[in-house]
């Protein structure tokens, strides 16, 4: 047992009480790019989606203000 971990005592044993419960940041981070990766993914499709209905009322003659 060093010096260091006398005066401020074991880190895991302080993470094991002081932080029970909290979301680490390793997690937060992971689970924030698991969203970013949805939203970035519905985005996408949304955009292919409109885009795809813009050309078939293109080639239909339509718009959104004719119908």
């Amino acid at each position: 047992m060093g010096l260091l971990d006398r005066l401020f005592g074991d880190d895991h044993q302080r993470a094991a009480t002081k932080y029970e419960g909290r979301e680490s940041a390793t997690d937060r981070a992971a689970r924030q790019r698991r969203q970013s990766h949805r939203r970035t993914g519905a985005q996408r499709a949304a955009q292919q989606g409109q885009a795809w209905e813009d050309r078939d009322r293109k080639r239909r003659g339509t718009s959104f203000w004719t119908w």
